[in-house]
């Protein structure tokens, strides 16, 4: 059974704890004792996107039309970088927000039992149709058979293709057979004709290791073992996978080493993985092309990036909150939605659904991409006290871009550094 105790993954969260077990679960009353204009709700959000942020409060105007009770409800938009210790903070201050957006934050709060359990509210909701969500993108948010976030965005990463660049290189792509290591020899092609860089992995910056997962679950590998308690950086798997990026840095020179920067929606590299809500950056100075994630030596595999919305339980109003989310990712609403975000719900997941609002990317491409990685697709790694793991990962990791490194003995000195922490 969960305790308060587990809090202490999240030292932030410390000072909630009192709040977290006090608070009522959700309920289908919809605050139906609360009087007129009664109830504020604020809901954390990491945009700041002005159409996304409309497109919420044109939703929320709506509920408040037939819910008397709600004076207003706020999107509070945080910076993404500092997302997670901006909300902990705000929860152990005692100004919790009633809803909000997590990513990697996720475990550590439904570890801490700080989540309104959502499965029998949104089951219950007239309409709302819960079978209709793919089973393999609300697992993240799922523990002992209940649901504690809703996975609004499930955006697969792809493989951009800066075509334009690979014409200067004479260099073309099969996507029905692209393979990493073909990647790899027209990334180093272009980069020789044209001083480009190669294949670029977006928002890795030798220093976002979690995004190299789109690359190593290509080799079979995963960062640790399924129940997340042993670390599996030292695998033979894993040691192929660092391999092939240290020479495509340090031999091949097809992908830019530290220090070096090379923006894909720029111009300035014939690749880059990347999700698919990034094609909002093409500005149309290129042709393009995007494609599955390319195949490893374990065959090809999808990659995930998600985020969830959830009710916490320090909220003053779980009730109110909870309704509201229930409306917020109702069938109607979640196609509205789904013009920024890829949807869990399989109603809406079809390449021509998805392109209806999409004026970058065409219904072949988003059927590719999106809609036939959905079903076998793994998340980014994820686990609780996520901060902790990802700064000892990057301070071992720092030691492997260098042109001499050892690549097992760094993956070794990865799992000492975070097997303590993955133990816990």
């Amino acid at each position: 059974m969960k305790t308060t105790k587990k809090l202490v993954r999240v030292a932030a969260l410390a000072a909630a704890v009192a709040m977290v077990v006090s608070a009522c679960s959700g309920s289908d009353s919809g605050g139906g004792e609360s009087g007129p204009g009664s109830v504020k709700l604020r809901m954390t959000v990491w945009t700041a996107d002005e159409a996304q942020l409309a497109l919420f409060n044109k939703i929320a105007d709506a509920y408040k039309a037939d819910h008397k009770e709600i004076t207003s409800i706020t999107f509070d938009s945080l910076p993404f970088p500092e997302y997670n210790t901006t909300l902990t903070t705000q929860i152990a201050g005692g100004n919790s927000p009633d809803l909000a957006w997590m990513g990697d934050l996720s475990k550590d709060l439904i570890a801490s039992d700080a989540l309104v359990p959502l499965t029998d509210k949104l089951k219950d909701t007239a309409g709302w149709n819960y079978d209709d969500l793919l089973g393999s993108v609300t697992s993240e948010y799922t523990e002992d058979g209940k649901l504690y976030a809703y996975p609004f965005s499930n955006s697969p990463f792809g493989l951009y293709v800066n075509k334009d660049l690979l014409a200067k290189a004479k260099q073309t792509v099969d996507p029905a057979n692209l393979t990493w290591d073909e990647v790899s020899k027209i990334g180093s092609a272009v980069n020789k004709a044209t001083g480009k860089g190669g294949f670029v992995i977006r928002d890795f910056d030798y220093a976002n290791w979690q995004t190299l997962a789109t690359v190593w679950t290509g080799f079979g590998a995963s960062a640790w073992s399924k129940d997340g308690k042993t670390c599996e950086f030292d695998s033979d798997k894993m040691v192929d996978a660092f391999q092939f990026l240290h020479d495509a840095i340090y031999v091949d020179k097809s992908m830019p080493g530290p220090g070096t920067t090379a923006d894909f929606f720029a111009g300035d590299s014939a690749f880059t993985v990347a999700q698919v809500s990034r094609a909002s950056l093409l500005d149309g100075s290129f042709k393009y092309d995007v494609l599955p994630l390319p195949a490893g030596p374990a065959g090809k595999a999808s990659v995930l990036g998600q985020a969830g919305v959830g009710v916490l339980k320090s909220s003053k109003h779980v009730d109110e909150a909870t309704d509201f989310l229930a409306y917020l990712t109702n069938p109607e609403n979640a196609a509205k939605l789904a013009q920024f975000f890829p949807p869990p719900r399989k109603s809406l997941l079809s390449g021509k659904a998805l392109a209806t609002n999409n004026p970058k990317l065409n219904a072949a491409q988003l059927q590719s991409v999106v809609v036939d990685q959905l079903a076998d697709a793994v998340t980014l790694p994820n686990h609780t006290s996520p901060a902790e793991i990802a700064q000892k990962g990057k301070t071992a990791l720092d030691a492997m871009w260098k042109p001499d490194a050892d690549v097992k003995q760094v993956l070794t000195s990865v799992c000492s550094a975070i097997d303590p922490l993955l133990a816990k």
